[in-house]
């Protein structure tokens, strides 16, 4: 996908040699930004092979609510590394998507808390006032930020609806170009076709704004030549991205939906490359 490799380039042309959490050095550009039509095709990427399984999994942990990866540990091990050993997550996506806890002060003066589902009610706005713009879910809570182990990266979308079309616009605070990216991109994708189909609207745009856009990189010799993410996105940018294929969901409500109502037609994607984690 054209727009994906624009961005790679950006990166690698005008960003700046900067250290990371990971101990591993990045290259990093500061506020990136791309769109994609997605009435043009679902935007998984064809320069290069994704699991799209995994995605699909972690996408529907997140609408399930759970603050665990009890159940997701089943099919993927992404959140590992993140949780704790009873397999809970201070950061859960999903927690804040479907339970943000909101502080109130009770008729006595008492403060109490109660839970909001946001994605709820983006679905009621889209079906009473979409013309709405108040339509924003967040999964960034200060108290949480402050201690968790790894604090929401994409942390507020915003739906808009132009001319019976469901447009989305995700913004991410720290975005790994060659690893994250192309997940966030396909997911937030699904999402929106997701919401789209249960109100009746057509897919609009999706637009991305990443505050730090980074290549994980290393010096020659330091030992952490594994993590090198320059020579397989170098590699993508030689190859000619293909058509994009169909995502085919089966209308159900939003709560009946399971893996098993998903797929994806006409995906032809070119060889996988392997890029490492930074943890």
């Amino acid at each position: 996908m054209k727009e994906y490799l624009d961005l790679v380039k950006l990166v690698l042309d005008h960003g700046t040699r900067k250290s990371s959490r990971t101990g591993i050095e990045t290259i990093a550009y500061f506020g990136a930004h791309y769109r994609v039509d997605l009435a043009n095709g679902f935007p998984l990427l064809t320069t290069k092979e994704i699991v799209w399984s995994s995605l699909l999994y972690e996408l529907l942990w997140y609408l399930s609510g759970e603050d665990h990866i009890r159940n997701l540990r089943q099919h993927t091990k992404i959140w590992d590394a993140w949780a704790d050993e009873d397999g809970n997550l201070d950061t859960a996506y999903g927690r804040y998507w479907r339970r943000f806890p909101h502080a109130y002060r009770d008729e006595a003066g008492n403060w109490q808390v109660r839970e909001v589902d946001q994605i709820q009610f983006v679905l009621d706005t889209l079906r009473t006032e979409p013309t709405s713009r108040r339509m924003v879910v967040s999964a960034w809570e200060p108290g949480n930020a402050t201690t968790s182990k790894l604090p929401p990266c994409h942390y507020s979308f915003v739906f808009n609806v132009q001319n019976n079309r469901l447009n989305c616009h995700l913004t991410q605070r720290s975005g790994d170009i060659a690893l994250g990216i192309p997940f966030n991109l396909a997911c937030y994708a699904t999402l929106t076709q997701i919401l789209a189909e249960q109100v009746g609207l057509a897919v609009g745009w999706f637009s991305h704004t990443i505050v730090d856009a980074h290549i994980y990189t290393a010096t020659p010799g330091s030992g952490k030549e594994p993590y090198d993410h320059i020579p397989g996105l170098r590699e993508q940018l030689k190859r000619e991205p293909r058509p994009l294929p169909r995502l085919i969901i089966a209308k159900k409500p939003l709560h009946e939906l399971q893996f098993e109502d998903f797929r994806v037609e006409g995906y032809h994607p070119q060889p996988r490359i392997k890029f490492k984690v930074a943890v």
